[in-house]
């Protein structure tokens, strides 16, 4: 059967959020090519809205698929160099907080899904070939580290504290060797 999926121009973040969760049930089942779930994809992440529905379903997915991504997702990651950077390392910098904030409340089982995100997250920063990527991923490591640099304002509005930059550091770590 042939998908009959397509990104409307101008796609809320919550349109995003379901087309996304379609195009992961399209794939689950077999019935999307590699190019059309790259070129679905690469569609979604070309525009912000788009973009931040995408990460937030296929992230917090609950079935395996995001575990595993295909080429196909890296390559369509990588046709939005500049939207796709900037969120996957605030993912990266969100996610390690929040398994803080869930732990500190005693709820083990969103901390877990929490780590789950952290866990995809960095499996794209580490799988997707742009080239601005790392020189981010240090930006925000500097930030958490020495309060400074352009992830600065966006760590201070989120209001983190030690310990959830000491996370965020401990979750860049990796990626840096």
């Amino acid at each position: 059967m042939k998908s009959l999926l397509s990104v409307p121009e101008n796609i809320t973040f919550e349109e995003a959020i379901a087309l996304t969760q379609e195009i992961m049930s399209e794939i689950e089942t077999g019935q999307l090519s590699e190019d059309k779930i790259e070129l679905l994809i690469g569609d979604l992440v070309k525009s912000k809205n788009g973009a931040r529905g995408f990460f937030v379903s296929y992230l917090t997915d609950s079935r395996p698929l995001a575990d595993n991504p295909s080429p196909s997702i890296f390559k369509a990651l990588e046709s939005a160099p500049e939207i796709v950077v900037e969120l996957l390392v605030k993912n990266l910098a969100m996610c390690s907080a929040m398994v803080v904030h869930h732990q500190r409340n005693q709820d083990e089982e969103t901390a877990n899904e929490s780590k789950r995100v952290r866990s995809r997250t960095t499996k794209l920063i580490k799988s997707v070939n742009i080239s601005s990527l790392l020189g981010n991923i240090q930006e925000l490591y500097q930030a958490t580290t020495t309060g400074q640099g352009n992830y600065k304002d966006f760590l201070k509005r989120w209001g983190y504290d030690t310990e959830q930059l000491k996370a965020i550091e401990q979750s860049i770590e990796p990626l840096l060797n």
